[in-house]
């Protein structure tokens, strides 16, 4: 043990429970605080950590709540994963994302102030800030355009962290974090979806699946990486903000092509825009194009520079493109055999 406490909220996400994992490594006393029930804990029972952290009830809606967590976690470290995370549902549910993605750090914030002044914060900002700011690779010092509710409540969070940093002397950190993924993302995400779609196709489960638009281009890098440099941020001598990338674009019409590939499903693509379609080589349509999918407001390219990362952190993404894909869908072939992840 080496004697330090972290508390990370949202533990049973993916973040957070790759974050949980790599901190019980290294002999850190780990509080997962997440809204009561059995979401997400699959992902424990996946990493071989369940029952190693201790779980305490948070939402970020309470105030009290988010007080008591602390004074029972008593944290050096905080790392906030707590989130409405989904772009497309902010546009439906506006107030319910502003409550818990920009007000609830906010309660957050102040709990600490109040509770663990001392404690070093990390904020999982996003590359969504960014919006529509061309397709030069978005480094610290680009400005943002968000262009969700998503994104405008991750907004405030991102700057009322930098305001508790500047003006509370907080050790408050954001870290910008372009599109991660792996074996434990949820089933809700685009690149999971695409990936078990691929492996069911194969196992003859099912006949196609339905995406959005195809012509999307994302910085995608793998997970267990990403909390990797989390941790690296929270441990130097002065806090800071860093984008966390890989500062490689693909569309998402590559990931699938590349995803259904590792699956042994060669796909061509026919028509465009809504009657695009993915055809496999005995020309069964796979993958079929929906408006249902679209958003309605896009940001076209997201592109990182985590060139300070790797200076300052020692941290770069290692992991490429075509592994990571290749990665996903062989872990869902192993889940429906029965077989053990590698993660």
């Amino acid at each position: 043990m080496n004697g330090k406490r972290a508390l990370i909220t949202g533990y049973r996400g993916q973040d957070g429970a790759y974050l949980s994992r790599l901190l019980l490594e290294k002999g850190y006393q780990v509080y997962g605080a997440d809204r009561a029930g059995d979401s997400g804990q699959w992902r424990l029972r996946e990493l071989g950590i369940e029952g190693r952290v201790q779980e305490l009830p948070l939402d970020l809606l309470e105030t009290s709540n988010i007080i008591d967590a602390l004074e029972k976690a008593r944290p050096d470290e905080i790392y906030n994963f707590a989130a409405q995370s989904f772009v497309l549902v902010s546009f439906a549910q506006p107030v319910l994302t502003a409550e818990v993605n920009a007000v609830g750090v906010a309660r957050l914030l102040e709990a600490m102030r109040k509770a663990a002044p001392e404690a070093r914060f990390f904020q999982a900002s996003t590359a969504e800030l960014f919006g529509s700011t061309g397709s030069a690779q978005k480094n610290e010092t680009t400005d943002f355009h968000p262009k969700s509710p998503y994104a405008v409540s991750k907004l405030y969070a991102h700057w009322l962290t930098v305001n508790y940093r500047q003006a509370q002397g907080m050790y408050a950190c954001n870290g910008i974090l372009f599109n991660h993924e792996s074996p434990l993302r949820g089933e809700e995400f685009l690149t999971r979806k695409i990936t078990m779609a691929a492996a069911r196709i194969t196992k003859g489960l099912q006949e196609k699946v339905a995406v959005g638009n195809l012509d999307a281009l994302r910085d995608w890098g793998y997970a267990k990486e990403y909390v990797d440099a989390m941790w690296r941020i929270l441990q130097q001598p002065e806090p800071d903000d860093y984008i966390l990338a890989t500062g490689e674009v693909h569309s998402v019409r590559e990931f699938i092509g590349t995803a259904f590939a590792a699956a042994g499903l060669g796909l061509r693509w026919e028509g465009s825009g809504l009657q695009e379609k993915g055809v496999d080589q005995d020309g069964k349509v796979r993958v079929e194009v929906s408006k249902e999918f679209y958003r309605p407001a896009d940001v076209k390219e997201l592109i990182g520079d985590a060139s300070k990362a790797e200076r300052v952190l020692g941290w770069k993404a290692r992991t490429k493109f075509g592994d990571l894909a290749a990665m996903m869908v062989d872990s869902e072939i192993r889940r429906m055999e029965g077989k053990k992840v590698e993660l």
